[in-house]
């Protein structure tokens, strides 16, 4: 019978309970000693770092069987049984393989496995006793995350605005308040809740005042609406997520129920922008009188007898009910009547004196920093509807709808006629 040729296959796992087992460089000089003194032929080494939990997820072992197959190698050296395998699926590889004659001989440190039935089956053994150890570990991790979720820890990392303790002891290492970042995500809830401000204002808002994560990167949009919608900032969470699993935090909430429950309803009037979609004015501000569904924008163009274009907005129903007979309104007009019904309005209700302040305020600073003037100048009073008007008809996209955002009462588009009620 010719000389076999052994390939030695080295892998270091990633998996807890093998942190301390022998490294790759470790693992080969122990093997190579142990083949000098053999007198093995080893034509080839082969070094992996990928999990052997789950089958047919290493590119180096896979590669291995296939070489095996067409004759490359009739023989394998690796440190352990369990190096080879920790499952079902890549153990029946390997035994089919010496079941074929392809695979002559298997050796580890201190064992020899060759194709006859006690030796096979011992491999066999050996190998399921690794998936048996694998399948208990991860029923305790299972037992052991549920456990500290019904004492009001969460596990994994806390999410912004939170820390995590600390400790030697993974059951009894507690969430605590971040000092620098708790403020400016309850100030983010107050902000969206009570000052009906927009997603995108928000976020240009914390890129002022330079709020970062804890990567010290900013915050993106996403997050931010993510951030947003998390229940954890009131004192819940639900684990594992999707499950419908809900468990009360041990640990300090940074906001009330009530706060996040109105963040919520003011959420829902400012949905996040899909990507690559349009925005519009009034869109997701305004229902059908009819048929209570929400009113939708889309462009219309016009050629032009100089051969320019002219763009025109037209509002309408979404028309899910067939028999709505609800009509198309043009933008400007639209804008006509939302600034008629500016006289018509309770200020309060747009929130408006706060927003007054706010701006007079940061010209008050701006005159004294920017002017360097040695006192602040007296404004003189604005008023409220001029001011409600000038940013519907000169603010910015996310100006406007924050302004209507902030609207108590519902807006209805009854035939071609904007409503309140």
């Amino acid at each position: 019978m010719s000389a076999i040729q052994y390939c030695l296959y080295a892998r270091k796992s990633s998996d807890d309970d093998e942190r301390q087992a022998l490294s790759l460089d470790s693992q080969i000089k122990e093997m190579m000693a142990a083949a000098d003194k053999e007198k093995l032929v080893i034509t080839e080494i082969r070094r992996e770092s990928h999990s052997a939990k789950a089958s047919g997820q290493r590119p180096a072992f896979n590669q291995l069987l296939t070489d095996v197959r067409s004759g490359m190698f009739t023989g394998i050296i690796a440190w352990a049984p369990d190096r080879l395998s920790r499952n079902a699926g890549d153990l029946g590889s390997v035994v089919d393989l010496m079941d074929q004659g392809r695979l002559e001989e298997i050796r580890t440190h201190g064992q020899t496995f060759r194709n006859s039935p006690n030796e096979k089956f011992l491999l066999m053994i050996l190998c399921s006793q690794a998936k048996l150890e694998n399948d208990n570990r991860r029923v305790n991790v299972k037992r052991g995350l549920k456990t500290r979720a019904e004492r009001g820890l969460r596990p994994g990392l806390a999410p912004l605005g939170y820390l995590n303790e600390r400790s030697m002891d993974r059951n009894k290492g507690k969430i605590v308040l971040d000092p620098i970042r708790a403020p400016i995500i309850k100030e983010m809830f107050v902000s969206v809740a009570e000052r009906c401000m927009a997603g995108r204002a928000l976020m240009q808002w914390l890129n002022q005042i330079g709020f970062t994560t804890r990567n010290g990167k900013p915050l993106a949009l996403s997050a931010l609406y993510r951030t947003l919608k998390n229940p954890f900032y009131y004192g819940q969470f639900e684990y594992p997520t999707g499950t419908g699993n809900w468990y009360k935090g041990d640990y300090e909430p940074i906001i009330s129920r009530d706060l996040f429950d109105d963040a919520q309803l003011q959420l829902e009037r400012d949905p996040k922008p899909r990507p690559n979609s349009k925005e519009f004015q009034f869109t997701k501000l305004i229902s059908c009188a009819t048929c209570n569904t929400s009113v939708v924008a889309e462009e219309h163009f016009k050629q032009l007898r100089d051969g320019g274009l002219r763009k025109y907005i037209y509002y309408h129903c979404t028309k899910r009910n067939p028999n709505c007979k609800q009509m198309y309104v043009r933008e400007d007009r639209m804008l006509t009547q939302i600034l008629a019904l500016i006289d018509q309005i309770d200020l309060d209700e747009l929130g408006l004196r706060e927003r007054l302040e706010r701006e007079v305020a940061r010209m008050r600073k701006f005159t004294a920093g920017i002017l360097q003037q040695a006192h602040q100048i007296d404004l003189p009073k604005v008023d409220a509807r001029a001011y409600a008007k000038y940013t519907l008809k000169e603010g910015t996209l996310e100006e406007r709808r924050e302004l209507l955002g902030c609207l108590k009462s519902k807006l209805y588009l009854d035939g071609q006629t904007l409503v309140i009620k």
